[in-house]
């Protein structure tokens, strides 16, 4: 559960699964979307899939990165718990 909440802890981090809610992209759609370096989304990109939060596939020479709505939803549930 740590690698998931300093996942979320950043506002980039955060930007990413925003637009991963919308639709599957590769690392360059993403890039294209902030104003930062392609190794610093990379290096984003990878903390967000340690953390479980993103899944990526290889489609010909692209990785395509979707949201991991399986464990978003055990954060859901978590939190719903601690208001009990």
């Amino acid at each position: 559960m740590d690698s998931i909440f300093k996942a979320l802890n950043d506002e980039t981090r955060r930007g990413i699964l925003e637009l991963l809610r919308q639709k599957d992209l590769s690392a360059g759609e993403i890039a294209d979307e902030f104003h930062i370096s392609k190794p610093s989304i990379s290096h984003h990109l990878d903390i967000l899939k340690r953390a479980d939060l993103v899944s990526s596939e290889k489609k010909g020479q692209f990785i395509v990165y979707s949201l991991n709505t399986t464990i978003v939803d055990d954060i859901i549930k978590w939190i719903i718990t601690l208001k009990k």
